[in-house]
């Protein structure tokens, strides 16, 4: 009895003595890398979740923006850092599609030291009013009667909206010739005149067009209905089989960064998704929060992984 009541002691000796010499975190500033220039989406949201982070870690978060590479920059240098939680990167979509298409130095899945995914963002599949389709049957029912006199705009090639019109194209057995533009915005310009049939922006960036009826919404791309537009159905609903797709932010480490670590981070981070101020602006945004554990973040990304790797393959999809 006395031999177990001493080896009891010391193991309680040591994990005190443990607690005593791990270091503090964070101890130093805490650097949150945007894969992209400054003034964007993906820059808002990161600007937004920083600031409180920062209180709540007691030390300073820097915004970091390493643009370049498709996101590859900004996803190498966290890669490369000290796996001690100082270093994380906000990542997109385009963080598990840019490996997929292009020569990349790293790997989604292996890696990183998945956090929690901050946001998604559905998009939503509209036509031009001179299309005479308003539900997703009779839009698939029109482009098999119609086939490859179809045109879809894109944000470019191998952009999350080029990926998921592919998707729809694979789901449904359709075909649609694809015009890739450098951005949406100019996009918009032949969208709205007619000469580009649809596409599958985001619902914020079109929200505009929709309110003055140039372009009407035949359903969202998630697989719930979108907040912003409650009466539009999900593609999924309308009968579209296995169709969820959402633009969405999350937050990496090193992998092999501790479990503490990613713990602290994750749960400040999830505390601060539930604020009326960060609510506020994720809605102004088109976003809604998620604040996923990190087990539930790493399955997203593995499943996103795989469904773009499946698109890619059946539909042909080269790099640039």
């Amino acid at each position: 009895m006395k031999t177990v009541s001493i080896i009891a002691l010391a193991l309680v000796a040591g994990y005190a003595q443990a607690a005593q010499t791990a270091p503090k975190y964070p101890d130093k500033p805490v650097r949150l890398i945007v894969p992209l220039a400054a003034g964007g989406g993906m820059d808002t949201v990161t600007r937004a979740v920083a600031s409180p982070l920062a209180e709540r870690l007691a030390q300073t978060v820097v915004v970091d923006n390493r643009p370049g590479g498709g996101g590859a920059i900004g996803a190498e240098i966290t890669r490369d850092a000290p796996k001690d939680g100082h270093t994380l990167l906000m990542g997109s979509a385009t963080f598990v599609i840019h490996p997929l298409l292009y020569p990349a130095r790293y790997s989604p899945t292996r890696d990183y030291s998945t956090i929690t995914q901050v946001t998604r963002q559905p998009y939503v599949l509209m036509v031009h009013p001179s299309v005479p389709a308003k539900t997703v049957r009779e839009l698939v029912a029109h482009l098999k009667a119609n086939p490859d006199k179809f045109q879809y705009a894109s944000s470019g090639q191998g952009s999350l909206i080029h990926l998921a019109t592919e998707l729809f194209k694979v789901r449904t057995g359709t075909q649609m010739v694809h015009v890739p533009y450098k951005g949406m915005g100019a996009a918009y310009t032949d969208m709205l005149s007619g000469r580009i049939q649809t596409s599958f922006p985001s619902i914020i960036s079109v929200m505009p067009h929709l309110k003055t009826g140039k372009l009407r919404a035949i359903a969202v791309s998630s697989v719930q209905r979108a907040a912003s537009l409650p009466d539009v159905p999900t593609v999924q609903e309308s009968g579209v089989p296995d169709f969820d797709v959402n633009n969405w932010y999350g937050l990496f480490a090193p992998a092999g960064t501790p479990r503490t670590v990613i713990d602290r981070i994750h749960r400040e981070v999830v505390e601060i998704l539930k604020t009326p101020d960060m609510l506020k602006r994720m809605a102004a945004d088109g976003s809604e929060p998620v604040g996923s554990s990190p087990a539930e973040f790493a399955a997203h990304i593995k499943a996103e992984t795989a469904r773009w790797s499946e698109v890619i393959k059946k539909s042909n999809i080269k790099a640039d």
